[in-house]
């Protein structure tokens, strides 16, 4: 499956490091708003076109669109995408409202084409693990859980990071998916969300190049948290946050079961250690990974997508997924305004795990 790549800024590089190592996937084409950003990507990396947006949704060898542009973009571009045919896979988070996220779903079932969202870090050899464990009952039945993403703010080492802090971004936006994402895969669909936000600093000074001492206007809550309640019955925290200056030492993720502690690895990252404390215990035990791609695998929604399309099956990083973490960020922000729980109107897939064995990819 030959893919199109739209939008060539600082995440593009990794997917265009990563993809040419997938059997089942080839970069046709990239472009960019920016057709100079676009050309020297492609140089770089060695795909063979550069071309405008227009083009790029033209060509009839672009199957797929990976949509890589920033969020206030993804869901404008990916319904061009989808009127052109072609199928679509978007950066995180899927869209900017729930609304849009909608069309994006609707206009890909109306056309019979298919939408992917990362991210796909769930897919990795952490979080694979974790899922083997407690589907094998190691921990019995999960029952609560905290997530904490703690970070003093992406001023300090991103080159351009003003859009952080528009709306559709901040720390919920831009991280809260990592979290939704490995949340929903190890417990399930989500129920409720309530949570409370603020913006802790109005404005925020740049100390990265090439941008150093540039003043940010803050446009959306940099510390949030929520509360979520599972269909499963358990219940979770997740504190994302850009106000932590002075560092923190919480744990990424816990579950917590009716037989054990389950710790499971950052999902921004596909590995990482695995620890199981059991009743009684005074010490974590560290699991062996069951799974391959415990390195940078981005890429493998793609390649899960593109052999979903070719088997008829459903793939794992869904659209469906992409806008059930959606509506959960928005309704925590919303509960916040409104001091009420947000009931979930969505719903998404149980998404079955990866087969505990040799990766089809490698």
């Amino acid at each position: 499956m030959k893919i199109g790549i739209i939008g060539c800024g600082n995440i593009s590089g990794v997917y265009l490091k990563n993809l040419p190592a997938f059997p089942n996937l080839k970069v046709a084409a990239c472009a960019d708003l920016d057709l100079e950003r676009a050309v020297k990507k492609a140089d770089q990396f060695g795909v063979p076109k550069a071309c405008s947006v227009q083009e790029l949704l033209a060509d009839p060898e672009v199957g797929i669109v990976l949509n890589l542009t920033i969020p206030k973009a993804h869901a404008e571009v990916s319904l061009a995408a989808l009127g052109a045919g072609k199928h679509v896979y978007a950066e995180k988070p899927l869209a900017v409202t729930p609304e849009d996220g909608a069309r994006v779903l609707e206009l890909a079932n109306r056309k019979g084409l298919r939408v992917g969202c990362a991210p796909d870090t769930f897919l990795g050899a952490g979080i694979q693990t974790c899922r083997k464990l407690i589907d094998d009952g190691a921990i019995g039945t999960p029952v609560a859980a905290t997530a904490f993403m703690m970070g003093a703010g992406p001023e300090r080492w991103h080159p351009d990071p003003a859009f952080f802090f528009e709306e559709g971004a901040g720390p919920l936006f831009d991280m809260g998916p990592y979290y939704l994402s490995a949340y929903i895969h190890l417990l399930g669909p989500i129920r409720r969300v309530t949570g409370s936000a603020a913006v802790s600093f109005p404005e925020r000074t740049v100390t990265s190049a090439p941008k150093y001492g540039t003043v940010i206007r803050v446009r959306t809550p940099t510390h949030i948290a929520g509360v979520l309640d599972f269909r499963s019955g358990a219940v979770g925290t997740l504190i994302t946050s850009f106000d932590i200056k002075g560092g923190s030492d919480l744990p990424r993720i816990e579950i917590y079961g009716s037989e054990g502690t389950l710790r499971v690895p950052d999902p921004n990252r596909f590995g990482g250690p695995v620890l199981l404390r059991k009743p009684g215990a005074d010490e974590w035990e560290e699991m062996p990974l069951t799974h391959d791609h415990a390195d940078n695998g981005r890429g493998l929604g793609l390649a899960d997508m593109v052999d979903a399309i070719s088997g008829g099956t459903m793939h794992r990083a869904s659209g469906e997924l992409g806008y059930h973490v959606l509506e959960a960020m928005h309704g925590i922000l919303e509960a916040s305004s409104t001091g009420a729980h947000h009931e979930m109107r969505s719903d998404c897939p149980n998404v079955k795990p990866l087969p505990a064995c040799k990766s089809p990819w490698k």
